[in-house]
């Protein structure tokens, strides 16, 4: 392949990624993003027009002069994501198009994550299933994007807490290897974090804090409005700060972790051991259902005024607002941004947090933080793994 091509495929995949936002973009416009002359970016755009990529969304506004034509990605190509969300108990998959509409719905399994030695098999044989229900091309799969908890190193593909494969063979590779496509994995949170750049409460923000409250707390840190791993890809181990006062020992090994206190999995099991011991509370009856785990149950009782399950969930939040005043402090965010599972409680988690923050944050610099609740919520992690693929994909 020729220099000239290679950088016109190039350009090609950048521009592609601009329009992924869901905004219409000019030709001025993407020759500003790409910084390349409004002739190459014009040519680059007509054969994507001709591919079928792209489509014409009229005129901008007027501004007083010549109203500029207005270009989108084409919902109609037939290119297609597969994006898939695994935590500790549960996986979730979910296929795209290239405008982020849904074309295989929400399937979910449980998996095990951590202590089924078979986990990885079961999500193969999971993705592999729902890709042949949902009776789509393979070659018009652009890739799968994983986002799963634990230590991920995104280069060399590998998860050092979860999914062991075998000596020299990377996650990613095994997984590539098994479904035939390139897939890519990330961090949970840092996908969250992603969504809410590109999709969600972050976009247009430079400094963000996103919290993951699901069945472990995570952190998504946006600085410079871009994603921050680190020097060694792992930033963002919110939940590992030692804030607790317990002596509860972590899932990490260690003990006074904030996870102890804040989890969706902690709080649950709080619930459960004094519904056992004879409280009141809906969850007595919901917690015999066990088509849903208890986190989701726990939830469910928190959002319809369930005294034992606010009190719980109010415990929690303070030592979450203890944490966010560390944030603060440390990283003195333009916003704090409450994502992931536990998002639809999120207005419950707001008094606590906010009491935490007034006794524990410097009142200079907290009035500094705004902190809002994620609008895409439990779909975060979905959403970015899908970025996330259009990022990396090389088959645009």
């Amino acid at each position: 392949m020729s220099a000239t091509i290679k950088k016109s495929a190039q350009l090609r995949k950048e521009i592609l990624k601009h329009l992924y936002s869901g905004l219409a973009l000019s030709l001025n416009e993407l020759s500003k993003l790409t910084q390349k002359s409004l002739p190459i970016v014009t040519t680059v755009v007509n054969d994507l027009i001709a591919d079928g990529y792209m489509i014409s969304d009229g005129l901008a506004p007027s501004s007083g002069g010549r109203r500029a034509s207005m270009f989108l990605l084409n919902p109609k190509k037939e290119r297609y994501i597969i994006s898939v969300a695994v935590d500790q108990m549960v996986a979730r998959m979910v296929i795209y198009n290239l405008t982020n509409q849904i074309q295989l719905p929400v399937q979910v399994t449980e998996i095990d994550t951590y202590n089924d030695v078979n986990a990885l098999q079961k999500l193969v044989v999971f993705i592999a299933g729902n890709l042949e229900k949902s009776g789509l091309n393979r070659d018009h799969i652009l890739g799968i994007g994983i986002g799963m908890p634990g230590f991920v190193n995104i280069e060399k593909g590998i998860n050092y807490t979860i999914f062991p494969t075998a000596e020299g063979e990377s996650l990613r590779d095994h997984l590539s290897s098994r479904l035939n496509l390139p897939v890519f994995i990330d961090n949970d949170s840092s996908l969250i974090g992603i969504a809410e750049l590109k999709f969600g409460k972050a976009k247009g923000k430079q400094d963000v804090m996103v919290i993951n409250l699901g069945w472990g707390t995570g952190l998504g840190m946006i600085i410079d409005g871009k994603i921050f791993r680190g020097h060694s890809g792992f930033a963002g181990e919110f939940s590992h700060i030692p804030l607790s006062g317990n002596d509860h020992l972590c899932s990490c090994g260690k003990r006074g972790c904030l996870e102890v206190e804040t989890s969706l999995l902690v709080m649950a099991r709080k619930a459960k051991v004094q519904v056992e011991a004879g409280v009141e509370s809906s969850m007595k009856r919901l917690f015999l259902d066990k088509s849903k785990h208890d986190g989701d149950h726990f939830l469910a009782a928190a959002r319809s005024g369930d005294p034992l399950a606010i009190s719980i969930l109010s415990e929690a939040s303070f030592h979450l607002g203890k944490g966010v005043a560390t944030l603060i402090h440390i990283m003195n965010p333009e916003k704090i941004v409450l994502s992931g599972r536990a998002a639809i409680a999120g207005k419950m988690f707001m008094p606590s947090i906010q009491q935490a923050i007034n006794e524990f944050c410097i009142p200079r610099i907290a009035e500094c933080t705004d902190i809002e609740i994620s609008e895409i919520g439990n779909e975060a992690e979905l959403l970015g793994a899908a970025h996330m693929v259009m990022e990396r994909a090389e088959s645009l």
